[in-house]
């Protein structure tokens, strides 16, 4: 049964020591209230969806684009800063307008939390991909973290597709699976989720039921 998840704001890490005195990294999410603000069905667009939005925004509603104007207008609703869609059964369909909060879910609930990882910039292969480079001697001269050789001579004489190289790190959307919920806050709308979550400090990740437990 697919049903909405949550929009949430990654506040930090932290310890966390349950009741028997086991001790575990956290993650510490704040929750604002969550709106559907857009609904979409298999007879209209081919799937049943809901769309949330969350986080005030300072922007006034002439200067944000103006299918998200039209549809705060109808709710008579703040314009927000993130808006994500999530496809629903249609049993699990909510009404425009309709608010979720921490709520939502229950403490010790598995979830899978998606987010942007944090960028690292342009980065080399031992950083990139732990490898251990060029020997420290031996004919060895400069080139003692670079990747070696990538291709072939003659056959087929070409470097693959996908070959780990130099590039880019980070910065990238992940998804982590099947993240135990440990405490739920419901006055200051906190969920505190055992592990790590991709992304630092006051990004945004989307909070959902595990895929692969119940």
């Amino acid at each position: 049964m697919k049903r909405s998840g949550l929009i949430a704001k990654k506040i930090g890490n932290s310890s966390y020591f349950e009741d028997e005195g086991k001790f575990s990294h956290v993650t510490i999410l704040k929750v604002e209230d969550c709106i559907v603000s857009k609904t979409k069905t298999i007879e209209k667009d081919g799937y049943n969806a809901i769309q949330l939005a969350s986080i005030d925004t300072n922007k006034d509603l002439n200067k944000i684009k103006k299918p998200q104007r039209k549809n705060f207008s109808l709710i008579k609703l703040n314009p927000k800063k993130i808006l994500k869609e999530f496809r629903v059964d249609l049993d699990n369909m909510l009404e425009v307008g309709t608010i979720l909060n921490v709520q939502h879910f229950k403490k010790d609930q598995f979830v899978d939390v998606r987010g942007c990882t944090i960028g690292k910039g342009f980065a080399g292969v031992m950083k990139r991909h732990n490898f251990s480079g060029l020997r420290a001697s031996h004919g060895v001269s400069i080139s003692h973290r670079s990747h070696g050789s990538t291709g072939q001579n003659q056959d087929p004489g070409r470097v693959f597709k996908g070959k780990k190289m130099a590039g880019r790190m980070g910065a990238t959307n992940i998804t982590k699976q099947n993240l135990q919920i440990v405490e739920i806050d419901e006055k200051n709308q906190i969920i505190i989720i055992k592990g790590a979550v991709p992304g630092k400090n006051n990004s945004i990740v989307f909070l959902s039921d595990a895929v692969k437990k119940n």
